[in-house]
């Protein structure tokens, strides 16, 4: 049986079970994965705010620590994405990052216009916003592995110069830092979210508001028994 856009797996196969009136959004490997990369995250924008902002830098000191402490939480972030790739959920949630369907354009549309009904923004497990907003993450983090990785080792494209690399890796940070605040922000505003990431499972009236494709194609049975109850 084909699967239909957004989806990767066929439509009516079976799925997981499910707790009660709650529908499996995320494996442990998944979430795993998050916390993994949100922590190295972490860890390597406090140490570079402790090397870049002089009264922070004058506060903590050691700042052959935090050079080494930065160095190795930055190239160890795509490392749980590596990992990840071992887990079967974690690759099919790839795949669906990776397509951008016809209703993701309408989603964005929506955006535009302010316009925040379910029906206005048709969404699969991820929306638009969240798959552009994965897409460049995961470019922002290899180029800034990249430029870290020639400030780290000069010398290794002597055709790049040092100053080039440290401009980019700077601009690069600044960047990363506003779009993690406002991924904070929207997490903060979803507590729904944060409990499918934190547990696995997410309500199947939260998932009809705001992921209703998801919820129709990989879970038909129960979006159909919804509606009746309705």
């Amino acid at each position: 049986m084909r699967s239909t856009a957004g989806s990767t797996t066929p439509t009516g196969t079976a799925t997981r079970p499910e707790h009660g009136g709650r529908v499996r959004r995320f494996s442990t490997a998944e979430r795993m994965v998050h916390r993994a990369t949100g922590l190295l995250m972490l860890v390597c924008l406090v140490s570079a705010a402790c090397l870049y902002l002089g009264p922070l830098a004058q506060l903590v000191g050691r700042r052959y620590l935090l050079v080494t402490v930065h160095e190795w939480s930055g190239i160890s972030l795509p490392l749980p994405f590596l990992l990840g790739l071992l887990s079967a959920e974690f690759r099919a949630d790839l795949r669906r990052l990776n397509r951008f369907a016809a209703y993701d354009r309408q989603w964005l549309r929506a955006v535009r216009r302010r316009r925040t009904s379910p029906e206005a923004r048709p969404a699969g497990k991820f929306n638009a916003g969240q798959k552009l907003y994965a897409g460049w993450i995961a470019g922002a983090v290899l180029v800034m592995t990249f430029t870290g990785l020639l400030m780290w080792f000069m010398g290794l494209l002597p055709f790049i110069s040092r100053t080039s690399a440290i401009f980019v890796h700077d601009l690069l940070a600044w960047a990363i830092t506003v779009a993690l605040l406002g991924h904070m922000r929207k997490a903060y505003e979803e507590p729904e979210a944060r409990l499918g990431m934190r547990t696995g499972y997410v309500s199947r009236s939260w998932a009809e508001r705001n992921h209703t494709r998801w919820l129709r194609e990989e879970h038909p049975d129960g979006a159909a028994r919804d509606r009746r109850m309705d």
